[in-house]
């Protein structure tokens, strides 16, 4: 069984990783901002260990990473799952938010894996899976920042990928679509419907098909697969 560490786990796709995860017989730690209350339930629902982390600050990220590894003994998977997502004209879009957005959903990767990386690269062993998205892939109108820091995320894996290949360790990321999360909640009824009609297998998803997708790539079925963009998306983007 590995040790895994996953970042956003308080809610929605992250919450259902955590529980997938520990019913597998995983050992889990998972990182939450402000969602103490959510944190604290998942916990006695799956006894994953809680740690409250920043992701756009480095600082909160070494801190958090030691925090894990103290209880874990070593990280074999970290799952970069944090971020948020803004909705909005870029010519509304304020640059305090820009880079809120960038910060959280882009460089939040950077600073974990920085941290995450030197002790898998001794070992020459490890998985990391970053989360991106399908508006990373294709854009969409409206959410210029949260696409422009999912399409980094993409980048960002597959060069991450061939640096450390070498190394022995495998880097994927899940480019999930329409799920039903917090973060989608927002979206209107009408919106959703015309993702759903243009989507072949008509539905939206829900996190555990995205969690599933993360335990496969974790999993020693998927120890020659690195560098990919898992597309969970019901057939939108093809």
């Amino acid at each position: 069984m590995a040790n895994i560490l996953i970042t956003g786990g308080s809610r929605g796709i992250g919450a259902e990783a955590v529980r997938q995860f520990t019913a597998a017989g995983h050992k889990v730690v998972f990182t939450y901002h402000r969602s103490e209350t959510a944190a604290d339930l998942l916990r006695q629902e799956t006894g994953a260990v809680p740690v409250r982390c920043d992701v756009k600050h480095p600082d909160s990220v070494k801190i958090a990473v030691d925090k894990a590894v103290s209880v874990l003994g070593q990280i074999d998977v970290l799952i970069c799952n944090a971020a948020i997502a803004d909705y909005g004209l870029i010519t509304d879009l304020d640059i305090s938010r820009w880079e809120e957005v960038i910060n959280t959903d882009l460089s939040g990767v950077f600073y974990c894996v920085r941290h995450v990386l030197p002790a898998m690269i001794s070992r020459k062993s490890g998985c990391i899976i970053t989360v991106g998205s399908m508006w990373g892939e294709v854009g969409a109108s409206c959410e210029a920042a949260y696409s422009a820091a999912k399409a980094g995320v993409i980048g960002l894996t597959k060069a991450l990928a061939k640096e450390v290949g070498p190394s022995g360790i495998r880097v994927n990321c899940i480019s999930p679509g329409m799920i039903d999360t917090d973060m989608n909640a927002s979206v209107s009824e009408d919106a959703v419907d015309m993702i759903v009609d243009e989507t072949p297998l008509c539905r939206t998803g829900a996190p555990s098909d995205v969690a599933r997708a993360m335990l496969f790539l974790a999993s020693d079925d998927a120890s020659f697969i690195t560098g990919q963009v898992i597309s969970v998306n019901g057939g939108l983007v093809i």
